[in-house]
């Protein structure tokens, strides 16, 4: 479960500078790779949930 937080903890920090640089310069690189990490946050907040019920069990 650490290894997942942590994870998570690097998709997000990547997901916050490629959207600060698509909203602040308009680069196109960065949206596409802010929206890569936004699918994979999703997937890895899935995992999350099952892994924390299995936890609580």
């Amino acid at each position: 479960m650490e290894t997942l937080l942590k994870d998570i903890e690097a998709l997000m920090e990547t997901f916050k500078t490629d959207a600060q640089l698509q909203l602040s310069k308009k680069n196109k690189a960065a949206g596409a790779r802010a929206r890569k990490a936004a699918l994979e946050l999703g997937k890895r907040m899935k995992e999350f949930r099952k892994v924390s019920l299995e936890a609580c069990k």
